[in-house]
């Protein structure tokens, strides 16, 4: 008979963020918003064959790495969007220095130390977009591991300051957003342009009539911003306001002072490039390329996203040559390349790529990854031909368990 009353001591943060400690059986559970060296008592124990999942019913003795949350919604609602907002700044650097370490050491096999961390100039207010769910009127986030729960968010002070104001405009005239099955993004752009793109999550909806009153509300509260209407399964347009700035629909950084340090962090991995061929891969809008190009490089681009081809295309330099499809694909119809930086989603990259990437003969390939595990799992792929020569880890996104690693693979 398992104890679930027992006070549990928190040994370390898993990858996601949850303490690790153990049940008197010897059984790891995972606990959400646990500091190491916390002793707790536990609630709500979900036992599974092999581990177990609870939640704080109190903390009976506080870690050293305990700080108070400076948000309230973390607290009193349970707020899914920052896992690690109850650590001081610089246990969430160790605690993602460790993972990071961890994920190459334990699946790619690699005996590495904990890589650095290059810390945020700001732990608050650097996101340039936010995405709130509608549900029921309420517009707001998930609470932790409740994801058809959602509360109305007041404030979050993760998003850049543009972009508070416009939350509060937007809640303040909600009414006439749908009332249920939606996606509200807010973005600011990189001419501090505000964006409000709605996004239908329902098959059945296909037609949002609020847009123009929405832009109404919002001017009267003094923002000007442009409101955007995606259907399921069909492209965005604008609605209300100006539509020339695309550069809301496509990916790019949230927090874009980091994401240039990371590009600037795997530019200077490889070296020299003048004159040499390379690739740049999963290439967004194509900063990186631009980067390359402004360093001498010849430059191959591959994006699936049409649109953020052609604004790169758009964006210039002229020079490149970019390709509008899956990697996986077109790899085989690039020139071989000296170097190569790529910057995969989350997922990592999908297993043909890496065969190709493994094959293209380059000495030298940049790896920025947000997800340490899949960058892992691609680094186990090309070992045998090629070395991990550096990794560092960029604390791109304080207060979560998330961040942004970028690795050198040198041939051997």
């Amino acid at each position: 008979m398992i104890d679930t009353d027992a006070p549990v001591t928190i040994r370390g943060i898993a990858a996601g963020g949850d303490g690790v400690g153990s049940l008197d059986d010897g059984r790891t559970v995972f606990v959400p918003r646990a500091a190491t060296g916390d002793r707790v008592r536990l609630r709500n124990v979900r036992l599974h064959a092999r581990f177990a999942r609870a939640d704080i019913a109190s903390v009976e003795e506080a870690g050293a790495d305990r700080v108070v949350p400076p948000c309230p919604h973390y607290i009193t609602d349970r707020c899914g969007g920052c896992q690690l907002m109850h650590l001081s700044p610089s246990a969430q650097r160790a605690v993602k220095s460790r993972i990071a370490g961890d994920a190459i050491r334990r699946i790619a096999k690699l005996d590495i130390v904990d890589p650095p961390v290059v810390a945020a100039a700001t732990e608050l207010g650097y996101r340039t977009k936010i995405t709130f769910t509608m549900q029921q009127g309420r517009l707001g986030y998930h609470p932790i591991n409740e994801p058809t729960v959602v509360f109305d968010v007041r404030d979050c002070l993760l998003a850049d300051p543009g972009l508070r104001g416009l939350h509060h405009a937007v809640q303040s005239a909600r009414q006439h957003l749908p009332s249920d099955d939606a996606r509200v993004v807010l973005r600011v752009d990189h001419e501090l342009g505000l964006h409000v793109i709605v996004e239908s999550d329902s098959d059945g909806r296909d037609v949002w009539t609020g847009g123009q009153a929405l832009h109404t509300e919002l001017v009267r509260a003094g923002i000007v911003a442009t409101i955007w209407w995606q259907p399921k399964d069909g492209g965005a347009r604008t609605v209300a306001g100006s539509s020339e700035s695309r550069r809301a629909i496509v990916f790019e950084q949230v927090h874009p002072a980091m994401g240039q340090l990371v590009r600037n962090a795997a530019l200077d991995a490889l070296g020299d490039v003048a004159g040499m061929q390379t690739w740049d891969l999963y290439a967004g809008i194509g900063d990186t390329t631009r980067d390359l190009v402004a360093r001498g490089a010849t430059v191959a681009s591959v994006e699936r996203d049409g649109h953020a081809v052609r604004l790169a295309e758009s964006l210039g330099p002229s020079g490149p040559r970019r390709i509008a499809g899956l990697v996986e694909d077109q790899l085989r119809t690039l020139p071989k390349p000296v170097a190569i930086i790529t910057n995969p989603p989350r997922t990592g990259m999908a297993p043909r790529a890496v065969d190709a990437m493994l094959h293209s003969g380059a000495a030298r390939i940049a790896y920025i990854s947000c997800d340490p595990a899949t960058l892992a799992r691609d680094v186990a792929k090309v070992v045998g031909r090629y070395t991990l020569s550096s990794m560092q880890v960029f604390d791109q996104f304080p207060q979560t368990a998330h961040m942004e690693c970028v690795v050198l693979l040198e041939r051997k």
